[in-house]
């Protein structure tokens, strides 16, 4: 046997060096050996997965309450059919909302692709006006653009056109129409580009919300679009509590991408963790640029990309932080307050109906105070004590778990959905026994009524 020299031991200790670090999972605060009991909970997050045609390894994104968009494959190019149309999107319990979407979604169905992909995205208009589709940041040629006269011919109803290009870019990006009043009755979704090499580090979870703002009138179904203040705020289509929570299992990393297209900006915090600012709707940021925080504001067309791992078991709200996004239904409601016909008059305008109306008398702004149930820390107070308290009364504890249930939210203590209104859903970092109890009655797509919780 050929004795080593000095070189060959160098290169045989390099080698040695380049194994142990592939076998090491990396994350921000921490290193953990690779195990066979890691392994063996890696293929299990695998196989918890949502179908995807993404190329093994990859962790597809989840986005709650929004369905993907399927495709072929034809003479190696992915062909998606892309639908714009009427939708009824249920915000919450009983609030049917008449708004415009994709494919029977709102927003639209996630489109998950991989960089180097050439995408056939065949767009029909099933809307009764003509309309296009932008894809957000997006380098395309000028002609797939999708602003209408400018870089394409106006899609007419009924009419159908083809986009394609390929993608050599790899974030978070979206589509969405080009028409402005389009845009705030709904048509956006998701456009995912997956790079060729995962991303380093690996996340176990990868979640994508979309941030969206809606004034309903009461006793009305369609979105005033030319309104400047909105009473229902959503993530992926739904107003907390309905929302859908993020289910992780604690020591998971976890990625979270935030797309806003509405009227206003959102700063989005989430409870009892950190994370890293590690994306935006330009795409991946060098690790080196990444920086700490728990609060991101995700201005009006971007997206904000965070990681983080789950190392604190509990349910954490995750919620834009502007006060009156953290409510349903706020608005000045239709006629004068229901004390002795003084208040606030509404209802004779635009800006009286949404919130911009004249006040008469210095009361509350809840309509029917003398009558409105008293939020439960207030009970110990007397009625007289209370109404000399000036502004009283403010917020209403309104609880509806059992109308909001479903699955993700078995276990959560008795009254959760009076915290998560608006533009609010939960991160639930769960224990083990607890996650896989959850990952259960979410595969098989049941939850169990309370009194056998």
């Amino acid at each position: 046997m050929p004795r080593l020299t000095p070189i060959d031991i160098v290169k045989v200790l390099a080698l040695l060096a380049v194994i142990l670090a592939s076998g090491s999972r990396v994350g921000i605060g921490f290193t953990q050996p690779q195990s066979a009991q890691h392994s063996e909970h890696q293929q299990a997050l695998e196989k918890e997965q949502p179908e995807s045609q993404l190329p093994r390894g990859f962790v597809t994104v989840q986005t709650p309450d929004i369905p993907k968009l399927a495709h072929t494959i034809e003479k190696g190019v992915k062909v998606f059919h892309l639908i714009a149309e009427p939708v009824k999107r249920e915000f919450l319990p009983g609030r049917v909302i008449d708004v415009w979407g994709y494919n029977g979604s709102v927003p639209g169905p996630t489109i998950e692709v991989v960089e180097g992909d050439r995408v056939r995205v065949v767009f029909h208009n099933n809307l009764p006006e003509p309309t296009t589709v932008h894809w957000h940041g997006l380098e395309v040629p000028i002609e797939m653009d999708g602003v209408p006269a400018i870089s394409q011919p106006m899609v007419l109803p009924g009419q159908t056109f083809s986009y394609e290009f390929t993608l050599h870019q790899n974030g978070t990006f979206f589509y969405h129409a080009h028409m402005a009043m389009q845009e705030m009755m709904g048509l956006i979704g998701f456009f995912i580009i997956h790079p060729r090499v995962s991303y380093h580090p690996r996340v176990d979870k990868d979640f994508g919300l979309i941030l969206q703002e809606w004034a309903v009138l009461p006793n009305n179904t369609i979105p005033n679009t030319m309104a400047m203040e909105f009473n229902l705020l959503t993530i992926n289509g739904k107003a907390g509590p309905a929302t859908t929570p993020l289910v992780v299992r604690l020591g998971e990393r976890v990625r979270i991408r935030f797309l806003n297209l509405s009227m206003d900006h959102h700063p989005m915090h989430l409870h009892g963790h950190q994370f890293y600012v590690t994306g935006t709707e330009a795409g991946r940021i060098p690790n080196a640029l990444w920086f700490p925080e728990n609060t991101v504001l995700v201005g009006v067309a971007q997206a904000r990309a965070v990681e983080f791992v789950a190392k604190y078991p509990g349910d954490w709200m995750l919620h834009c932080h502007l006060p009156h996004h953290m409510m349903n239904q706020m608005v000045s409601m239709v006629g004068p307050i229901a004390q002795a016909g003084h208040g606030l008059k509404t209802g004779m305008g635009m800006e009286e109906g949404m919130g911009l109306a004249a006040q008469e008398q210095q009361v509350s702004n809840l309509v029917g105070q003398s009558e409105s149930p008293r939020p439960q820390h207030h009970e110990a107070e007397s009625e007289a004590t209370q109404k000399r308290v000036p502004g009283f009364p403010q917020d209403m504890w309104m609880p509806m778990d059992d109308a909001v249930a479903k699955p993700e939210t078995y276990g959560m203590a008795e009254g959760w959905s009076g915290a998560i209104q608006g533009m609010s859903t939960v991160v639930r970092v769960l224990r083990p026994e607890m996650y896989k109890k959850v990952r259960s009655l979410m595969a098989a797509g049941q939850s169990l009524p309370r009194e056998s919780r």
